[in-house]
């Protein structure tokens, strides 16, 4: 079998990422490059024709290189080499190397859905609120300070939590539109488990809809309250909504710019935001 495959530099070890796919019987370049190189990379690839291009990395690296699969017809092949691999994990992907280029090699691919915002395709999610800033703080640190990033999240957890206050957003769907303060709006690509065990997991990656789900107006300690009780599987119905069968959503915002988190990295965006789910748009080789 013939395959391009792009490897991040920093997640997969040279040697390691070679004989696995090798001893997979996967044939083809292979490229490592930086993060930031992903997308372009993959682009170009599909562009000159590739059937079948590998991405090794987290979740950042496969969602960058999902953006240029995504409607073409190209298929996806998934080595988990981050921390998280969240998106590997709810495909059912195995996390280690050689398993993981053995399933590639077996050429079974599946369609699932992936979402964007503004054009921008992620495969796991997006938010708007207290977590981007969070992670805009988290990332200032590691850059100035050199700290670690658990300990850069939870100064930045604390630091976010004090200066905290609600955003007003106006959403607007199918069922209507609706104004209301908020201190984080959760989207996600199919719908997320919010309830121990399984929080933060998604059965299906095929059902068609986003995960929308709004916390409710909250001061900090009502904020604390509400997530542990979410985690708990306690929640109360003032603590969160969740708007069901949701393909399209829009973010309406009277701030010139919005933080927002796209696959847990951050960048600004100008109102409004529109959200909508890509059904079917990428192949990717995972268990049936």
């Amino acid at each position: 079998m013939e395959a391009a495959a792009i490897i991040n530099r920093d997640k997969g070890d040279r040697a390691a990422v070679e004989a696995a796919l090798r001893a997979a019987g996967i044939g083809g370049p292979i490229e490592f490059v930086d993060g930031s190189e992903i997308a372009n990379r993959a682009q170009a690839l599909v562009e000159k024709g590739a059937k079948l291009l590998i991405v090794g990395g987290g979740d950042g690296s496969v969602g960058a290189a999902a953006s240029a699969l995504a409607g073409s017809g190209a298929t996806l092949g998934i080595l988990p080499l981050g921390t998280l691999n969240h998106f590997a994990r709810d495909l059912g992907i195995p996390f280690d190397l050689d398993q993981a280029a053995a399933l590639i090699g077996g050429g079974k691919a599946r369609s699932v859905d992936v979402a964007e915002v503004n054009g921008r395709t992620f495969v796991n999610n997006s938010a708007i609120g207290l977590y981007p800033l969070m992670v805009v703080d988290r990332d200032m640190q590691q850059r100035r300070l050199g700290r670690s990033k658990r300990l850069a999240m939870l100064v930045a957890s604390l630091r976010t939590l004090a200066r905290f206050h609600d955003s007003r957003l106006t959403l607007t769907t199918d069922e209507g539109r609706s104004s209301l303060d908020t201190p984080l709006l959760f989207v996600g690509n199919n719908d997320y488990r919010i309830a121990m065990p399984g929080a933060g997991q998604r059965e299906a990656l095929d059902d068609g809809h986003l995960c929308v789900l709004v916390m409710r107006k909250k001061g900090v300690p009502g904020f604390l309250a509400a997530t542990a009780r979410a985690l708990a599987g306690l929640s109360r119905e003032n603590d969160m909504v969740r708007l069901d069968d949701v393909e399209r959503l829009r973010v309406d915002s009277r701030q010139p710019t919005l933080a927002v988190s796209i696959d847990g990295e951050t960048c600004r965006m100008t109102p409004p935001l529109d959200y909508r789910i890509r059904k079917g748009a990428l192949r990717v080789v995972a268990p049936a």
